[in-house]
Protein backbone atom coordinates (compact mmCIF):
# COMPACT_ATOMS: atom_id res chain seq x y z
CA UNK A 1 0.00 0.00 0.00
CA UNK A 2 2.93 2.21 -0.12
CA UNK A 3 2.70 2.94 -3.73
CA UNK A 4 -0.01 4.37 -4.73
CA UNK A 5 0.95 6.57 -7.88
CA UNK A 6 3.93 8.15 -9.48
CA UNK A 7 5.31 10.12 -7.26
CA UNK A 8 5.51 7.00 -4.99
CA UNK A 9 6.54 5.21 -7.69
CA UNK A 10 9.55 7.45 -7.87
CA UNK A 11 10.23 7.79 -4.53
CA UNK A 12 10.45 3.72 -4.50
CA UNK A 13 12.25 3.29 -7.20
CA UNK A 14 15.00 6.07 -6.23
CA UNK A 15 15.38 4.23 -3.46
CA UNK A 16 16.07 0.86 -4.95
CA UNK A 17 18.14 2.29 -7.22
CA UNK A 18 20.50 3.87 -4.80
CA UNK A 19 20.36 0.15 -2.25
CA UNK A 20 19.52 -3.27 -4.34
CA UNK A 21 20.56 -1.36 -7.44
CA UNK A 22 24.32 0.10 -6.66
CA UNK A 23 25.13 -3.54 -5.54
CA UNK A 24 23.68 -5.53 -8.17
CA UNK A 25 24.95 -2.72 -10.81
CA UNK A 26 28.68 -3.19 -9.14
CA UNK A 27 28.37 -6.88 -8.84
CA UNK A 28 27.24 -6.81 -12.81
CA UNK A 29 30.47 -4.55 -13.51
CA UNK A 30 33.03 -6.67 -12.00
CA UNK A 31 31.84 -9.60 -13.87
CA UNK A 32 31.73 -8.43 -16.75
CA UNK A 33 35.78 -6.43 -16.04
CA UNK A 34 36.77 -10.59 -15.76
CA UNK A 35 36.77 -10.55 -12.23
CA UNK A 36 36.27 -14.59 -10.54
CA UNK A 37 32.18 -15.18 -10.78
CA UNK A 38 32.17 -17.72 -7.94
CA UNK A 39 34.11 -14.97 -5.52
CA UNK A 40 31.74 -12.46 -6.46
CA UNK A 41 28.53 -15.04 -5.99
CA UNK A 42 29.65 -15.04 -2.63
CA UNK A 43 29.56 -12.16 -2.36
CA UNK A 44 26.03 -11.55 -3.56
CA UNK A 45 24.89 -14.51 -1.01
CA UNK A 46 26.84 -11.70 1.83
CA UNK A 47 25.03 -8.66 0.35
CA UNK A 48 21.98 -10.97 0.49
CA UNK A 49 20.83 -11.62 3.76
CA UNK A 50 17.46 -12.83 2.84
CA UNK A 51 16.57 -16.57 1.66
CA UNK A 52 14.26 -15.59 -0.16
CA UNK A 53 15.95 -13.08 -2.36
CA UNK A 54 19.29 -15.05 -2.38
CA UNK A 55 16.59 -17.97 -3.74
CA UNK A 56 15.11 -15.46 -6.36
CA UNK A 57 18.24 -14.06 -7.43
CA UNK A 58 19.09 -17.95 -8.45
CA UNK A 59 16.60 -18.91 -9.96
CA UNK A 60 16.47 -15.44 -12.04
CA UNK A 61 20.33 -16.18 -12.89
CA UNK A 62 19.32 -19.78 -14.23
CA UNK A 63 16.64 -19.04 -16.90
CA UNK A 64 19.04 -15.26 -17.46
CA UNK A 65 22.05 -18.26 -17.95
CA UNK A 66 20.36 -20.31 -19.98
CA UNK A 67 19.37 -17.18 -22.72
CA UNK A 68 23.51 -16.11 -22.17
CA UNK A 69 24.20 -19.61 -23.20
CA UNK A 70 22.41 -20.03 -26.11
CA UNK A 71 22.62 -16.45 -27.36
CA UNK A 72 26.55 -15.71 -26.21
CA UNK A 73 28.47 -19.04 -26.00
CA UNK A 74 31.43 -18.87 -24.01
CA UNK A 75 33.69 -20.71 -21.57
CA UNK A 76 32.98 -18.29 -18.44
CA UNK A 77 29.11 -18.80 -18.61
CA UNK A 78 29.62 -22.55 -19.33
CA UNK A 79 32.14 -22.49 -16.06
CA UNK A 80 29.92 -20.94 -13.98
CA UNK A 81 26.78 -22.80 -15.26
CA UNK A 82 28.97 -26.21 -14.20
CA UNK A 83 30.06 -24.64 -10.65
CA UNK A 84 26.78 -23.25 -9.68
CA UNK A 85 23.95 -25.76 -10.84
CA UNK A 86 21.61 -24.16 -8.78
CA UNK A 87 21.96 -20.75 -10.53
CA UNK A 88 24.48 -18.01 -9.53
CA UNK A 89 23.00 -14.84 -8.81
CA UNK A 90 21.21 -12.56 -11.66
CA UNK A 91 23.98 -9.73 -11.53
CA UNK A 92 26.87 -12.47 -12.00
CA UNK A 93 25.05 -13.76 -14.71
CA UNK A 94 24.39 -10.72 -16.23
CA UNK A 95 27.90 -9.19 -16.26
CA UNK A 96 29.49 -12.52 -17.70
CA UNK A 97 26.42 -12.66 -20.49
CA UNK A 98 27.79 -8.42 -21.09
CA UNK A 99 31.32 -9.67 -21.09
CA UNK A 100 30.61 -12.71 -23.83
CA UNK A 101 28.40 -10.01 -25.76
CA UNK A 102 31.86 -7.44 -25.65
CA UNK A 103 30.05 -5.04 -23.72
CA UNK A 104 32.51 -2.88 -21.33
CA UNK A 105 31.70 -2.81 -17.35
CA UNK A 106 29.82 0.25 -17.47
CA UNK A 107 27.14 -1.29 -19.98
CA UNK A 108 26.93 -4.03 -17.34
CA UNK A 109 26.38 -1.65 -14.78
CA UNK A 110 23.47 0.27 -16.48
CA UNK A 111 21.84 -3.29 -17.14
CA UNK A 112 21.41 -4.21 -13.50
CA UNK A 113 20.63 -0.66 -12.26
CA UNK A 114 18.21 -0.16 -14.99
CA UNK A 115 16.85 -4.00 -14.16
CA UNK A 116 16.13 -3.07 -10.59
CA UNK A 117 13.78 0.14 -11.47
CA UNK A 118 12.03 -1.13 -14.50
CA UNK A 119 10.56 -3.74 -12.88
CA UNK A 120 8.82 -2.13 -10.34
CA UNK A 121 7.64 0.53 -12.60
CA UNK A 122 6.29 -2.54 -14.81
CA UNK A 123 4.96 -4.20 -12.09
CA UNK A 124 2.60 -0.80 -10.98
CA UNK A 125 1.37 -0.80 -14.43
CA UNK A 126 0.13 -4.04 -14.20
CA UNK A 127 -1.23 -4.14 -10.10
CA UNK A 128 -2.12 -0.59 -10.02
CA UNK A 129 -3.26 0.20 -13.57
CA UNK A 130 -0.96 2.96 -13.04
CA UNK A 131 -0.97 4.77 -16.82
CA UNK A 132 2.02 3.25 -18.85
CA UNK A 133 3.23 6.53 -19.44
CA UNK A 134 3.29 7.77 -16.10
CA UNK A 135 5.40 4.69 -15.32
CA UNK A 136 8.08 5.51 -17.89
CA UNK A 137 7.94 9.24 -17.10
CA UNK A 138 9.27 8.03 -13.36
CA UNK A 139 12.23 6.20 -15.47
CA UNK A 140 13.47 8.71 -17.34
CA UNK A 141 13.28 11.35 -14.55
CA UNK A 142 15.85 8.84 -12.42
CA UNK A 143 18.03 8.98 -15.28
CA UNK A 144 20.46 11.38 -13.72
CA UNK A 145 20.35 8.84 -10.29
CA UNK A 146 20.66 5.61 -13.26
CA UNK A 147 23.99 7.49 -14.07
CA UNK A 148 25.49 8.11 -10.67
CA UNK A 149 24.43 4.57 -9.60
CA UNK A 150 26.12 2.94 -13.00
CA UNK A 151 29.34 5.23 -12.68
CA UNK A 152 29.71 4.24 -8.93
CA UNK A 153 29.36 0.65 -9.76
CA UNK A 154 31.77 0.65 -12.55
CA UNK A 155 33.86 2.19 -9.93
CA UNK A 156 33.67 0.10 -7.22
CA UNK A 157 34.25 -2.65 -9.33
CA UNK A 158 37.73 -1.25 -10.76
CA UNK A 159 38.86 -0.65 -7.19
CA UNK A 160 37.76 -4.62 -6.05
CA UNK A 161 40.84 -5.89 -7.56
CA UNK A 162 42.74 -3.86 -5.61
CA UNK A 163 40.99 -3.49 -2.77
CA UNK A 164 38.95 -7.14 -2.57
CA UNK A 165 35.30 -7.48 -1.19
CA UNK A 166 35.38 -4.36 0.74
CA UNK A 167 35.32 -2.15 -2.44
CA UNK A 168 31.85 -3.74 -3.30
CA UNK A 169 28.69 -1.52 -2.11
CA UNK A 170 26.65 -3.60 0.77
CA UNK A 171 23.70 -1.32 0.73
CA UNK A 172 20.66 -2.96 1.91
CA UNK A 173 16.87 -1.73 2.13
CA UNK A 174 15.86 -3.90 5.39
CA UNK A 175 11.73 -3.08 4.59
CA UNK A 176 12.45 -4.71 0.93
CA UNK A 177 14.28 -7.77 2.68
CA UNK A 178 11.07 -8.33 4.89
CA UNK A 179 8.83 -7.48 2.74
CA UNK A 180 10.35 -10.00 0.43
CA UNK A 181 10.28 -12.77 3.07
CA UNK A 182 6.77 -11.95 3.69
CA UNK A 183 5.71 -12.57 0.42
CA UNK A 184 7.18 -15.57 -0.40
CA UNK A 185 5.34 -17.10 3.12
CA UNK A 186 2.15 -15.78 0.85
CA UNK A 187 -0.17 -18.68 -0.31
CA UNK A 188 -0.49 -16.94 -3.39
CA UNK A 189 2.21 -14.92 -4.67
CA UNK A 190 2.10 -12.21 -7.08
CA UNK A 191 5.71 -12.28 -8.72
CA UNK A 192 8.92 -14.54 -8.14
CA UNK A 193 11.24 -11.24 -7.38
Amino acid sequence: GRIKDAASLQDFCRGRLHTAGLVAAALAAAAAAGHDPLVLDEAADARTPVQALRTTARKLGRQMMRAARATWPSVELDQLAADRPQGAHQPVVLGLAARSAGLVPLDAAYAAAYETISGPATATVRLLSLDPFDATAVLARLAPDLDHTAAAATDAAARFAKEGMEALPAASAPLLDITAQQHAAWPTRLFAS
